[in-house]
């Protein structure tokens, strides 16, 4: 499922996960080749339906400050951004962290 954000010209979707953020709650995270974007999510248990909400967090990779994943059993992926700290609770915290870093990387490099 791509994220309901209008792509940017050349944009592509690297990879996505259904996950939570410790301050946002449940959502889908979706990694491009230039950003970064949590979008909210609701769900409802008798029908099994999900609903997608509100963006919550939409920045390009220029913005990321660190990106490192913590955590031995409840592993996540964290994010800084400007002064906010996001702690999303994905399946491979270390896959996301290396590629958020490797699509960081090439995005600054086309700058």
């Amino acid at each position: 499922m791509a994220p309901q954000v209008d792509p940017n010209p050349g944009e592509k979707l690297v990879t996505e996960e259904d996950c939570s953020e410790v301050k946002l709650g449940s959502g889908i995270l979706s990694l491009t080749n230039q950003r970064i974007i949590f979008e909210k999510t609701e769900g409802n248990l008798t029908t099994l339906n999900k609903k997608i909400g509100n963006v919550l967090l939409n920045s390009t990779l220029d913005k990321l400050g660190k990106v490192n994943s913590e955590g031995l059993i409840l592993t996540k992926v964290v994010v800084e951004i400007g002064n906010s700290k996001y702690k999303f609770s994905v399946f491979n915290s270390k896959k996301w962290a290396k590629e958020i870093e490797l699509q960081k990387t090439l995005f600054n490099k086309d700058l």
